[in-house]
């Protein structure tokens, strides 16, 4: 009989008994009222008969989406939403009163109203290039707004617009013109590198001609004299056989014989 008793208490305090572990909150709700009394960690004993333990994460989390989100010109552009957000863990209390256990579907709802609102006010080309980090930004903002009126306690931590996609005539319309400009990007380089090179060769022949008048500057008449006396040092130092004609200043070679 004592081991029945023992084994019916061990019962009661296992079904009495919730453990709350890293990255939760857990909040005793007894009779319908939460307690104010948040854990973080560890167990938490309750009477089962009238109370419970609520139990939520507070990781943060990631809603996906897929809408089709309306532009500013009136087409409709399909995306696939994430939208980050996670629980303040003082604070879930609040959260659990105000919006109950199902508090994402008011997050999604906040997000849809706030979403037509912004991308209302971008063209569909916007949101498929690099000012789709601004419309995030705006959406979020607005969210937080919209958001903090019903429930204090949900922290938003980003909305990620992903695979855009957009409608085939615009699309394909982008695409043409980001080829363009990639083909008059490629151009204007071969332009640039075609200017650089006739710089170079101009450069190069203003060279040459300064470094010709830097020589014909530099031959005077004694050094052309000393030139020529280096001349006839090495005519007559040759074995071979040579006619020459000259002034006295300056050998002139009309021929020569081998020995």
């Amino acid at each position: 009989m004592k081991n029945f008793g023992t084994l019916i208490l061990a019962v009661v305090l296992f079904y009495s008994c919730a453990v709350v572990r890293p990255g939760e909150v857990g909040i005793k709700q007894t009779l319908g009222k939460l307690s104010s009394n948040v854990k973080t960690q560890g167990t938490v004993l309750y009477n089962p008969i009238t109370s419970k333990v609520l139990i939520e994460s507070t990781k943060t989390k990631n809603i996906k989406l897929i809408l089709s989100l309306p532009s500013k010109e009136g087409l409709s552009v399909n995306s696939e939403i994430s939208i980050l957000y996670r629980l303040e863990a003082n604070k879930v209390a609040s959260v659990l009163e105000n919006l109950g256990q199902d508090y994402e579907s008011v997050i999604t709802s906040v997000f849809r109203s706030a979403a037509s609102d912004v991308c209302a006010q971008f063209y569909a080309k916007d949101m498929h290039s690099g000012m789709r980090a601004k419309i995030e930004s705006e959406i979020l903002k607005k969210m937080k707004v919209n958001l903090e009126k019903q429930a204090d306690g949900i922290e938003l931590i980003a909305v990620l617009m992903k695979r855009i996609q957009l409608p085939r005539g615009l699309a394909s319309s982008i695409e043409r013109k980001l080829q363009a400009e990639q083909d008059a990007m490629r151009m204007k380089f071969v332009i640039d590198q075609e200017k650089l090179e006739a710089e170079r060769k101009i450069i190069n022949a203003k060279g040459e001609r300064d470094a010709q008048l830097i020589i014909a500057e530099g031959l005077t008449a004694g050094i052309i004299r000393l030139k020529a006396i280096e001349a006839f040092r090495e005519l007559a130092a040759s074995a071979n056989a040579k006619t020459i004609i000259t002034d006295g200043k300056t050998p002139l070679i009309v021929g020569q014989e081998e020995k």
